[in-house]
């Protein structure tokens, strides 16, 4: 018996947790049949897992929850490749990061984004390993904090959450911030260009840098950073920063994606999600995914985490896309200026 997953009509998420006790089948003219077990519809379209058998008849087994569908990817400019959505930790207490992150892994997330002044790198390692998910599976990001910038700091700054995760090597390592009244970014780049040629960072790339600073990074090296996370979100959506990045081949990976919650209670995202039958979160979470944007959502919260996974079943139209571009301020930023902050 052969077993393949396709999409049917609009069936209720989850509607079978364990197959049902009679299979229904259908013959190869794929009459459908009465709609009776499918009512109560919420217009989802959700992957069937549907099983043939040597005659061609065929069964509907169950469905796969949305966590378990496959997940996108973005190619960087190295070739490598990297999940799309992620889970973030930023402000996640150092013991509490382990089982948040050993329970992200269980629910299917691959990506897991941590820094140095998060001071939870400890706890991301304990969890991928408690996790039992094989680490080639897993794609991990730390970063370099303001303070280990310069040549040799900034290496053993990187050995220092090597250890900490106790992992053999990261697969993208960012310069956090540009700090340009220190003035070391440069340098900085140089031995993260080191790392990666030793292969201790597969790839390497920035956060909150700016076109005329990433400028500087390709002229002196010649290497360009495979990612650029900024702070990008429905009320800042910085589209001239991300067309810069864009026509430089830089990936830009959004921090901060649902505005720090803020925009929750927005009426418009709010009208989206009845449209929809999301949340507010999955309505902005989906415009990323939608826009190219690397997201990384954080939350300790078991439910939120399958809530943020769960955005790949639905898609937002030209019209959703052209209300959502209404809410953008370019004086929304929420989070520090990347010119002065220190």
């Amino acid at each position: 018996m052969t077993v393949r997953v396709g999409y049917r009509w609009p069936i209720r998420p989850m509607a079978f947790i364990q197959p049902p006790p009679v299979m229904r089948s259908w013959n190869r003219s794929r009459r459908r049949p009465s709609p009776a077990p499918f009512a109560d519809t919420t217009q989802r379209l959700l992957p069937l897992i549907i099983l043939y058998d040597s005659t061609g008849r065929f069964y509907i087994a169950g469905t796969l929850s949305e966590s378990d569908m496959p997940q996108p990817f973005i190619t960087l400019i190295d070739g490598s490749k990297i999940p799309q959505i992620g889970l973030g930790t930023y402000q996640a207490a150092a013991d509490r990061t382990a089982k948040m992150v050993e329970t992200a892994l269980g629910i299917g997330y691959r990506h897991i984004d941590t820094a140095m002044i998060y001071r939870n790198e400890a706890g991301v390692g304990d969890g991928l390993r408690a996790s039992g998910v094989p680490r080639e599976d897993v794609y991990i990001t730390t970063k370099l904090w303001n303070t280990d910038q310069g040549g040799e700091a900034a290496r053993t700054a990187f050995n220092t959450s090597l250890d900490l995760l106790k992992l053999d090597y990261v697969d993208l390592y960012l310069i956090h911030w540009p700090v340009p009244a220190r003035d070391l970014y440069v340098e900085s780049w140089e031995t993260l260009i080191q790392l990666r040629d030793e292969g201790l960072a597969r790839a390497i790339g920035v956060s909150n840098f700016m076109p005329d600073q990433i400028d500087r990074l390709i002229e002196t090296t010649g290497v360009v950073p495979a990612v650029n996370q900024i702070e990008c979100h429905p009320a800042f959506q910085q589209l001239s920063a991300r067309a810069e990045n864009a026509r430089r081949k830089v990936a830009v990976q959004s921090w901060s994606p649902l505005g720090q919650g803020e925009l929750l209670g927005n009426t418009v995202l709010r009208t989206l999600a009845e449209k929809h039958d999301r949340t507010v979160a999955q309505i902005i979470l989906r415009w990323h995914v939608q826009n190219d944007l690397i997201v990384i959502p954080k939350t300790v919260n078991e439910d939120r985490m399958r809530e943020n996974l769960d955005i790949l079943a639905f898609t937002l139209d030209t019209d959703d896309l052209a209300k959502i571009a209404t809410l953008d301020d370019p004086e929304g930023r929420m989070g520090p200026d990347p010119l002065t902050f220190e």
